[in-house]
C-alpha cells in the first residue's frame, strides 16, 4: 500500500472506532484485529470484542473510503470468529412442535405399557390371593403366625407358673379368704 492508503486506512480506523463507541461502551471494543480491503473502495475494520460471553467475537465495521471522497461509515456489526462460541442451529417452531409432539405420544405410550405391566403383576397377585381361605387360615399356616404356635405358647406359659401361686391361692382359702394371717 502506498503512503495515501495508509492514510486513508487510518482515517478510517479512527472513523470505525468513533462509530463503534456510538453503540457500545470504549471497554467492549479489543484491540484492532484485522482489515479487508473490498473491490469496491470500502474496507472492513475488525476489532476483538471484549465482551463476557463473546469469546472469538470481533466487531466489524465498514467503511466506504472512495478515492476523493470523506470515508462513511456503512454497518456496524459483532460478527463470530472462526474460534467463536455459537449457539446451536435454529429448529423453525413448527419442526420443534413435530419433535416435542412426538416425545410426548412416545412417553404416554411408555407410560401405558408400564401401566400393563403393573396390571398383568397385579393379576398375577390375584391368582396367588385366590389360594387362600377367605379367613386368610392357609396363612396362618394352620394357626401359626411366623411360625409360632399361639396355642403352643399358651399352654406353655400354663405350665410355667409357679407353683407358688397355686400354694398362695390355698393358704387365702385356708384362712378364711379374707387374706389376714
Amino acid at each position: 500500500m502506498t503512503s495515501t492508503s495508509d492514510s486513508r486506512l487510518h482515517e478510517a480506523h479512527d472513523l470505525a472506532r468513533a462509530a463503534l463507541r456510538e453503540i457500545t461502551p470504549e471497554a467492549t471494543i479489543g484491540a484492532p484485529a484485522g482489515h479487508v480491503v473490498h473491490e469496491d473502495g470500502a474496507v472492513s475494520l475488525r476489532f476483538d470484542a471484549a465482551m463476557l460471553g463473546y469469546p472469538g467475537w470481533h466487531w466489524t465495521v465498514s467503511v466506504a473510503a472512495a478515492p476523493g471522497e470523506e470515508p462513511t461509515v456503512l454497518e456496524v456489526e459483532l460478527l463470530p470468529g472462526d474460534d467463536a462460541l455459537l449457539a446451536p442451529e435454529w429448529i423453525p417452531w413448527s419442526q420443534r412442535l413435530e419433535e416435542y409432539k412426538a416425545a410426548q405420544m412416545a412417553a404416554a405410550d411408555d407410560q401405558a405399557n408400564a401401566d400393563d405391566q403393573a396390571n398383568d403383576d397385579d393379576d398375577d397377585d390375584d391368582d396367588a390371593d385366590d389360594e387362600f381361605d377367605e379367613d386368610g387360615s392357609s396363612i396362618l399356616h394352620a394357626g401359626d403366625v411366623d411360625g409360632v404356635d399361639i396355642d403352643e405358647l399358651d399352654d406353655e406359659s400354663d405350665d410355667d407358673r409357679p407353683d407358688d401361686d397355686d400354694e398362695s391361692d390355698d393358704d387365702d382359702a385356708s384362712d378364711g379368704g379374707d387374706g389376714q394371717s
